[in-house]
């Protein structure tokens, strides 16, 4: 005997079914979406489709149509048997699936082109992975992604026209009465020149973005238009790389491409091996300090042994900020070591240590004047400076007897 239990009826089958079923939003029919259905049928053979998701639609020949007017095909057509459609019957059954068709010309016409921004703006909403009644709902709902310190907020209209509102992604749960709204993507030319402390940003995808704007309504262009103005070849770089087109350009072949005042940098590699490049890498190209995620290498048989980061788009050669650094270390690398003594207590030791790590990993603005149990605490610093340092500002009061002319520079 069948167990009981696994005997559904069809009906309450059906209906469970129906419940899994996103509820997608009513969506009318613009008349800008049906007149370029319009324009691409004009375009087709008897035997071409557009094809939209669940259905296609062509153009008949002449043995399929009854009279002159009804001439188009929907494919298949479901609980209508007519294959013959005049352009009133066709605007009616694509009324009737508007939310496919909307889909449709928002990627076909408003955002056009195979390239970075379609890819981007579809991935936005998983439009390679959801079908059109699971993203609509979603974007009913409102879909967030998150790119760099960006957090991009995708909506779906009545007409099925695509919203994108952007702000910092501190900003997430502040209401936009209290953020100051922006229009125009290329207003964020000045958001991005300072970080919040009115400091010189010299690397646009650093996490030193300021806080406290919104873009509450941007279209597809406009909302790709300002990520790029944010970050720069980002959005191009990521769809390279899924596309398996990504040009790497490791350390070593960027760094003999240098010249003039950079071309010193080709010196720092000596044939001992590649540790120094993975100092450069751990101190510039961490997650704490660039939101790209390193892909080059040293060369294209060296991988380094610093972990590249977890950054969603692809950092695809040492950028400029890197290149300058490397100068000077260059330079302070051709140094040749020299032994100081110093007497320093244990406490002592370990609190130039916190310090060294508090300026790296950029926490001296959160020590509090009071907390005099972190090393780094600013009293802390100048009472070892008081204890430690002579008159002419020598730790141990030992100087410093550098032979390097560039040593101030």
């Amino acid at each position: 005997m069948s167990d009981p239990e696994s005997v559904s009826d069809p009906e309450t089958v059906a209906a469970a079914e129906s419940d899994d079923e996103p509820a997608v939003p009513e969506i009318d029919l613009p008349s800008d979406a049906f007149d370029a259905v319009l324009d691409a049928l004009a375009g087709l053979a008897p035997d071409e489709r557009i094809r939209f998701e669940g259905f296609s639609v062509g153009v008949a020949g002449d043995d399929r149509a009854a009279d002159a007017d009804a001439h188009y095909v929907l494919e298949p057509a479901g609980d209508d048997p007519r294959t013959g459609l005049s352009e009133r019957d066709l605007h009616a059954a694509l009324a009737d699936r508007a939310a496919a068709v909307t889909d449709w010309y928002v990627f076909e016409r408003v955002v056009g082109e195979f390239g970075p921004r379609r890819a981007f703006l579809r991935w936005i909403e998983d439009a390679d992975g959801a079908t059109v009644a699971e993203r609509y709902a979603a974007l009913t709902a409102g879909i967030e992604r998150a790119w760099g310190q960006l957090r991009i907020t995708a909506t779906v209209t009545d007409r099925g026209e695509r919203r994108y509102e952007v702000r910092h992604e501190a900003d997430a749960g502040a209401p936009r009465g209290e953020l100051t709204a922006r229009d125009d993507p290329l207003d964020a030319r000045e958001i991005v020149k300072l970080d919040g402390k009115g400091r010189y940003r010299p690397l646009k995808t650093a996490p030193t973005l300021r806080r406290g704007w919104v873009f509450p309504d941007l279209g597809p262009r406009e909302v790709y238009e300002l990520v790029e103005t944010i970050y720069p070849a980002t959005v191009a770089n990521w769809h390279r790389e899924r596309e398996g087109e990504l040009d790497v350009s490791h350390w070593r072949e960027t760094m003999e491409r240098q010249s003039g005042i950079y071309g010193v940098i080709k010196t720092w590699d000596r044939g001992e091996g590649h540790e120094h490049v993975n100092w450069v890498a751990e101190a510039c190209c961490d997650d704490s300090q660039c939101l790209k995620r390193r892909e080059w290498e040293y060369d294209d048989e060296t991988d380094l042994d610093v972990d590249g980061g977890d950054g969603v788009f692809p950092c695809r050669e040492p950028c400029s900020v890197v290149v300058s650094a490397a100068r000077k270390w260059t330079r302070l690398e051709s140094e040749q070591p020299r032994t100081y003594e110093f007497d320093l207590t244990p406490s002592e030791k370990e609190q130039l240590e916190e310090m060294i790590d508090a300026v790296a990993d950029g926490r001296i603005d959160e020590i509090r004047e009071a907390d005099t149990k972190e090393g780094a605490n600013r009293y802390r610093a100048r009472f070892l400076r008081a204890k430690l340092f002579d008159d002419e500002g020598n730790l141990g009061g030992v100087p410093t007897d550098t032979d390097d002319p560039d040593n101030g520079e």
